[in-house]
């Protein structure tokens, strides 16, 4: 089996999804695994297909010329992803504060900076219930090294959060 990552994005409209997967069924394909959502009025995605390997270029050459009404998608091929090792701290990270410039730049960085690598991330904005403008919330998941010191970067983090005077949680997954 070969695996396609497709990424798609378009105007939003009823029946992409369903548009989609049937040039995906067509072709002999599996839908394994998508996260897709409308933001900003367009519908934006990621999708993981698995096709026999004789039928991935059709597939591939069927989405590239023929295409989803609406929709532009890009096409890798996907790779058997290693296992992560036993020993990595799988770790979660809540925020929730003022929205502001930055705040995402600021906490990739840290992370960054000690190897943890974001393995998914959600953000959202919405309405202050009682102080009025907008919150900034954010939730993902994460790996850090086994070496990395889970306190020193709860402090940092912290510390981090402070300045930006905002909530946040880290806790072990």
């Amino acid at each position: 089996m070969a695996t396609l990552v497709l990424t798609v994005i378009g105007d939003d409209r009823s029946g992409l999804v369903a548009a989609l997967s049937g040039v995906v069924a067509e072709h002999g394909g599996s839908w394994e695994r998508s996260q897709m959502a409308r933001l900003a009025g367009k519908f934006a995605g990621i999708v993981v297909v698995d096709v026999p390997d004789d039928r991935a270029d059709a597939l591939s050459e069927a989405l590239s010329s023929q295409g989803v009404a609406g929709l532009h998608i890009t096409m890798e091929q996907g790779r058997e992803e290693p296992a992560a090792p036993g020993a990595v701290n799988r770790l979660h990270l809540e925020l929730v504060g003022s929205d502001r410039p930055g705040i995402i730049h600021d906490i990739a960085r840290v992370l960054a900076g000690r190897q943890v690598s974001i393995e998914e991330l959600q953000t959202a904005t919405r309405e202050a219930p009682m102080a009025g403008g907008m919150l900034f919330e954010v939730s993902a998941r994460l790996l850090a090294p086994p070496d990395v010191q889970l306190a020193e970067l709860q402090a940092v983090l912290e510390e981090l959060a402070n300045e930006l005077m905002v909530d946040l949680a880290l806790s072990a997954d």
